[in-house]
Formats: structure tokens, sequence, C-alpha cells
């Protein structure tokens, strides 16, 4: 059943934020490509990007692998003047032999190089957009890709740039990645916060239990100790796009579900376990299930006939995720 729902902004294309945390240290040389514009069929859109650094290696991609042996060609030239530039690339028509290799996408794509090493007006904005996206606020970032007086290359929102030039500019809003807050910190959670963490998405792991909630454990999450009592108070749950309720403790589920349905967010809720042990959990819970309604997924995750614990986390985040797009899912309430 495809489902519309209220969703709090949220961007799903995280390539700037595992950009950012796939950054090598210093290098001078590195350039930033951003995709500027596009027509037809493209692989990446407006707002793409990679870097490319000196030795050949590059971090993210802006095709299947057509346009990166090229790019790197521009870059090396980008970096040598150190000067920004705009280049077209048109795979439209039988006429196509891109590289010699007949990419035959049928589309157009604009790309901006410019130099993004330490201390370059590129590193500083995508670095400020990256803090202000992981604190769960939005950011803008302008990329002036065709002037005749303003510098080309990327400002944040913060930089005012004269009106003739925002003309010629693609303006990126960028709403923040999705937050995951995952109920329980039991072994089986790892792969769930490591599979979300692969997609670029913040995750936030709770667990009463010591031994569980350990920041080792689950890398590059926020993790806490507390008791599922204090949810409401222990975390901000209006920035929390979808929870997995999977403590493996039932007196503690039955907490979290109490403290998720009295909050009313958010709006997507996910149970671990068998429909025997979530229609347990209903009866306990009473009237509090009606205010959980069709916020709630159980069994979670999509059918995928998974049975390994990283299969699991993967049918999971995979059913969040097509949620979180608006795609077509199979609803499982708590009843």
């Amino acid at each position: 059943m495809r489902m519309k729902q209220c969703v709090m902004d949220v961007r799903l294309d995280t390539s700037l934020e595992l950009l950012l945390e796939r950054l090598p240290g210093a290098n001078p040389s590195r350039v930033l490509a951003t995709v500027v514009r596009t027509a037809g069929s493209t692989y990446r859109k407006p707002g793409a990007r990679m870097l490319l650094m000196a030795d050949g290696s590059y971090i993210g991609l802006l095709s299947g692998g057509c346009l990166e042996s090229d790019l790197q060609i521009h870059a090396r030239k980008v970096a040598d003047s150190d000067a920004a530039q705009a280049f077209e690339y048109d795979t439209r028509g039988p006429d196509d032999t891109l590289f010699g290799v007949g990419a035959g996408c049928e589309g157009t794509m604009r790309v901006l190089l410019e130099p993004a090493g330490s201390g370059t007006r590129a590193e500083a904005a995508l670095a400020l957009a990256g803090r202000t996206t992981q604190m769960g606020e939005s950011a803008t970032l302008i990329m002036v890709h065709d002037s005749d007086h303003a510098l080309l290359g990327t400002y944040h929102a913060g930089q005012s740039l004269p009106p003739a030039e925002m003309e010629r500019a693609y303006v990126q809003a960028l709403a923040p990645p999705p937050h995951l807050l995952i109920c329980g910190a039991a072994p089986d959670a790892q792969p769930v916060a490591s599979t979300a963490r692969t997609l670029g998405w913040r995750v936030s792991v709770i667990d009463h239990r010591p031994g569980y909630a350990v920041e080792a454990r689950f890398p590059g999450c926020d993790v806490r100790v507390a008791s599922p009592r204090v949810l409401r108070s222990e975390m901000d749950l209006s920035r929390c796009h979808a929870a997995v309720v999977m403590s493996h403790h039932l007196p503690s589920d039955e907490l979290y579900l109490r403290e998720l349905a009295q909050a009313g967010l958010p709006a997507y809720v996910g149970l671990l376990g068998p429909k025997a042990r979530r229609s347990r959990l209903a009866k306990e819970l009473g009237p509090l299930t009606e205010k959980l309604g069709t916020r709630i997924r159980g069994p979670v995750g999509l059918d995928l006939g998974a049975v390994t614990p990283e299969g699991i986390a993967l049918s999971i985040i995979g059913q969040i995720h097509a949620w979180l797009a608006g795609r077509e899912y199979n609803e499982a309430v708590l009843s």
C-alpha cells in the first residue's frame, strides 16, 4: 500500500555528510566537483558532489564511472590554476562517444570544479553546512557557476552575493539527514546502527544496561545509558524521524512504547519481535495503543527472508528508508 505521510523535513541524499566523514587530512590540492545543472537522464542530480585528489583517487561519484576520468584531467588544471571552472557534459544522441565509451545516458550535466583544500572557501562552506545538518538544522549552499564578476565556487548562505550572481548560481537547500533512535543496545542493535551510519544517517542509541550501551560498540552514534522511563526527557524526540524498539527486555520495550505513545513522536515506530509478542505488549499498553495508531510497524522490517542479524538490520533500515521516501511498505500495526 502506498501511503502519504507527514514527515518532518529530511534529506535521503547524504552524500555531503559521507564526503565530510571520509575527508582525508590536510591536502591543499584536492578539488571539489559539484553537479550544478542537469537535463534529461543523468546518474546524479544537482547538488551531488565528489572530491578528486592529486593522486588520482576520489571520494564519491557523479556518474557510473563514465565522467570520472575526464573530471580528473580537468581537476588537475583547476588545482594548478587555483581557480574554479565549470564544464559541460552532453551524452545525448546516437553520436555520443563520451571518452570512447559511449555512455548513452541521454542527458546533459554541468559540473563546477573548484579548489577545496585546507583554508579554501569551499572547505569552509561545506564544513559549516555539515555541522548545521548534523545538529538537525537546515543549511543552504550557493554554487556560483557562471559569472562575469564574482569568483566561481561554493558559498554558504551567510555570505552575501549580488542578485545578478544569484541568477547564475545553483542554490541548494539542505534538510538534515534522517535521525534514527534505537531503543535497546543488545548485540543485534549494532548492525542496525551500522547500516544506518553507512547511509550517512544520524543515530542515537539508548539502553538502561551499561554493559550494552557502550560507545565503542556503536561508532559514530550518540549512545546514552538511561532508563526507558525517562526517554522523553533524555531524548529530543522532535528531532527523530524514526525509532526502533528492540531491547529484548519485555518490560523495557513496554516502557519505551509508553513514552513514544505519550510523545506522539516520531511518526515511525518499529517494534522487533513476533506477532505474539506484539499482541502481548498491546494488552499491557491498553488504551495507549491507540496513541501509537498506524505509527507502529510490528514486526518491524521488510519481508526479505532475512535470517542473520545483518539481514534483519537491512530489512529494518530498508523499510524506514522506503517510508521516509514515501514509497510502498507493508504495514503491520500494533494490535
